[in-house]
């Protein structure tokens, strides 16, 4: 049988429907190959729109999810054609889906996406609704990529300390010795991505050039980072749930900044609440990943406030930065399909190992 996977991630970013196809079967995996497919504007409006409360939101959550299965089938046949791979040759789909809810202190977790649908469409085993079963046993249901990092990337005699910056960061610590642990940091991009989107119609600041151009406004950012969430300890998780643009507008209520100096302290609220997370593992190096991988002005800041730590990206480990989630996806279905564990219970806070994801036959 074979040992083909593809893994899909749409992040809370919403730039876009990222599909790898990864090879398990010489030991060690291999990326094969891997895309990224613009979401539908109409679509990413929908999923937009669905991170808040509003009128007949099952009903559009339904043709979201439908609409999100789509695309991501469209994808696949574009990354499958680009590989010269046929659909019977790939063993199950890792499908994340797209997070419209995350409320694990109220015991429930929700990534929409028609995973039966995908199936049809697609005429391949799907595998989904990773995070539910760790929230099922008291966990936070995220960040769930630590297992892997572990797996790919863990080194004996090393401490590594990857962060992922889509947007929100999330860490994970591999260490020389013990149990490794992760969480989520804060925001990534969400809040940088929602202000460029609200004053330059720009999606996102490309290679942190807009904040920049700006000067951090200390007031504005000791006031972001008294958000008594940051003060919580791990296990946690966070999303758009809590950081979003009412949060950030509450903040800035009667203030008149100049809007490239609250990107700049936008910059600087994600790479100080890295650092701080960072900072009690003395790394010589850490490892990013994600869009927020390619951000200059963001390195720039990290470096400032970690100059003992190189900064750096996965590709120094083998894989590109912009992969490393959707790679994460396809080991986690093949996890699933296996029987195999994939949670951590150190990172979670889950009440033990658990298998991920449920199950829909092509």
């Amino acid at each position: 049988m074979s040992d083909l996977y593809i893994g899909l991630m749409t992040g809370t970013s919403l730039d876009g429907i990222d599909a790898a196809l990864v090879d398990f079967s010489a030991g060690r995996p291999h990326l094969v190959d891997a895309l990224c497919a613009p979401l539908p504007e109409a679509l990413r409006a929908q999923l937009l729109a669905l991170q808040s409360a509003g009128h007949d939101e099952l009903h559009h959550a339904a043709l979201a999810a439908n609409a999100h299965s789509r695309a991501c089938a469209a994808a696949i046949r574009q990354l499958l054609e680009r590989a010269a791979c046929r659909a019977q040759e790939v063993r199950a789909i890792g499908n994340h889906g797209q997070t419209i809810r995350h409320r694990p202190e109220l015991g429930y977790t929700l990534q929409i996406g028609n995973h039966a649908l995908l199936a049809e469409l697609t005429g391949i085993d799907v595998v989904g609704d990773f995070r539910s079963r760790d929230v099922a046993a008291n966990g936070q249901g995220a960040p769930l990529v630590p297992a892997f990092h572990d797996a790919l990337f863990s080194r004996e005699g090393e401490t590594r300390v990857l962060v992922n910056v889509g947007g929100i960061a999330n860490l994970t610590v591999l260490p020389e010795q013990g149990n490794v642990t992760g969480w989520d940091c804060g925001p990534g991009n969400v809040l940088m991505d929602a202000w460029i989107q609200q004053h330059l119609g720009r999606s996102y600041d490309a290679d942190g050039a807009w904040a920049a151009t700006g000067c951090v406004l200390p007031e504005l950012l000791q006031a972001l980072l008294a958000e008594p969430w940051f003060a919580l300890p791990a296990p946690k998780s966070t999303g758009r749930d809590l950081f979003h643009a009412g949060w950030l507008a509450a903040h800035l209520t009667g203030r008149r900044d100049r809007p490239e100096d609250v990107q700049a302290t936008l910059c600087a609220l994600t790479a100080q609440t890295i650092a701080d997370a960072v900072h009690s593992q003395n790394p010589a190096a850490l490892y990013l990943c994600g869009g927020g991988a390619h951000n200059a002005e963001l390195r720039r800041m990290l470096s400032c406030e970690l100059p003992q730590t190189r900064i750096t990206t996965t590709a120094e480990l083998g894989v590109d930065p912009d992969w490393v989630e959707a790679y994460a996806f396809a080991w986690l279905a093949r996890a699933c399909l296996l029987r195999q564990p994939a949670n951590l219970p150190a990172v979670t806070g889950a009440q033990g190992l658990r298998v991920l994801g449920a199950i829909y036959p092509k």
